[in-house]
């Protein structure tokens, strides 16, 4: 359906721009990375909540939600030039949808847990956040690519077997999908920023086809 395309066109550059504003607001704005002692990490969350609570909604949870239109939108797409991978391309699309709206909406639950409980006991509020904190990172694949890197390398396998997409895109997605297969593996971990650049582009990319064309052709 060319309505779904569209939507899917939307939702990959809603992705884009959501992933970008996230680095930017965990990285530079927050210097979410070089803060390692848990007791100013938790002092940050508090005093920044309403930022990462807004934060978090745009990157995982609303993130999520587009990943479904557009898991949807490339599955309508090419389901008929190949068939078996896009119903696993789909079905990783959609557990890796679940994932990252789970962490996100745990991350908010956890925030004002956590907040709330730093006033009354500061050291405990401390322990809690770290747990929460690892329950959220696993379900937003920070300890590897392990959903987000075989849904892109599926999709561009698919797409270069069907044609549904330029040839170009399909070999960005492939390249992309490896490295974020390889971060599983903890000593290349490192490389998730360059699996999360590298689907920005393609996803910017990927919206501008799926906008301009007809389904079932390249633009």
């Amino acid at each position: 359906m060319k309505t779904l395309q569209k939507s899917g066109g939307i939702a990959a550059l809603y992705m884009a721009i959501s992933h970008l504003v996230g680095i930017v607001i965990f990285i530079v704005v927050l210097d979410y990375l070089n803060i390692t002692d848990p007791a100013q990490k938790l002092a940050m969350n508090v005093e920044k909540q309403t930022v990462i609570f807004s934060t978090n909604l745009l990157m995982y949870v609303f993130f999520g939600f587009a990943l479904i239109v557009l898991s949807l939108a490339l599955y309508d797409r090419m389901k008929s030039g190949a068939p078996a991978l896009m119903q696993m391309a789909a079905a990783i699309g959609i557990i890796w949808a679940g994932s990252l709206i789970a962490s996100g909406m745990a991350a908010n639950a956890g925030l004002s847990t956590v907040v709330a409980l730093y006033a009354k006991d500061p050291s405990q509020a401390v322990l809690t956040f770290q747990a929460i904190e690892a329950i959220t990172n696993g379900l937003g694949n920070a300890n590897g690519e392990i959903l987000g890197g075989p849904w892109t390398l599926l999709v561009g396998l698919a797409a270069l077997r069907t044609g549904g997409l330029p040839k170009g895109l399909n070999v960005l997605g492939m390249l992309v999908g490896a490295v974020g297969i390889i971060t599983i593996i903890p000593v290349l971990n490192a490389l998730t920023g360059v699996f999360g650049l590298g689907q920005i582009v393609w996803f910017v990319w990927l919206g501008i086809v799926l906008l301009r064309s007809d389904h079932g052709k390249t633009a």
